[in-house]
């Protein structure tokens, strides 16, 4: 693979990046259909968050410490194997180890092999890095991740179902809509607005825009 084009950021700021500034969910937009269908509750955001995180470091370390020996031409298949080598490990993990939550999110771990975060992060960055840094990265997209899909689920959660992981708040109504996908993308889409707005404020208004998306 192509080498180290220039110097990568400190572990903290691949890490504050990941979670912050370029947060998969609420910055860069990826994902986005996947985050929607399992994030009617926290719990269910928190097992597919933490899924996507190993999943999303250990294929990360995997790139990395192969990178000079994938050729060019065949490194989006040689990923692909990668990913679906690990999912199938965790796929199997969570169904050993926690087995009610895996009944409601199994089918969605499956599904990480083609979510567009993972394999954009080993074409970006894991391909052409160093393996400490590219640790560092995966750490970060793997948090950011997992903490936007446990932000949606709560919002969702407590206003789709009045609980919040499973315990009821309040005895009104709930707003149903919200447990539904149209619930879930309207829900992302405040979500975004309050973090763009939160940013800008703290930042100046000197914050870049976010990167195109992609629902995969």
């Amino acid at each position: 693979m192509s080498e180290t084009t220039e110097k990568p950021p400190g572990a903290l700021q691949l890490l504050l990046n990941g979670i912050f500034s370029e947060n998969p969910v609420f910055r860069l937009a990826l994902s986005l259909c996947p985050a929607v269908a399992v994030t009617t509750t926290v719990a269910n955001g928190f097992i597919l968050g933490v899924a996507v995180l190993a999943v999303q470091v250990l294929s990360s370390l995997t790139v990395a410490i192969a990178r000079g020996v994938i050729h060019p031409r065949v490194r989006i298949p040689v990923y692909t194997i990668i990913i679906a080598v690990w999912v199938s490990a965790i796929d199997m993990t969570l169904a050993a180890f926690v087995p009610a939550l895996y009944a409601q999110v199994g089918l969605y771990i499956k599904l990480i092999v083609a979510f567009a975060i993972i394999i954009s992060r080993l074409e970006v960055f894991a391909s052409r890095q160093p393996l400490v840094p590219s640790f560092w990265d995966a750490m970060g997209m793997g948090l950011g991740f997992m903490l936007a899909l446990m932000v949606i689920g709560a919002l969702r959660e407590v206003l789709g179902a009045g609980a919040f992981f499973g315990i009821p708040l309040f005895k009104t109504k709930p707003l149903l809509f919200f447990a539904l996908p149209a619930g879930g993308f309207f829900s992302i889409a405040l979500l975004m607005a309050f973090f763009n707005v939160l940013e800008r404020k703290l930042t100046g208004g000197t914050s870049k825009p976010a990167a195109g998306g992609h629902h995969g």
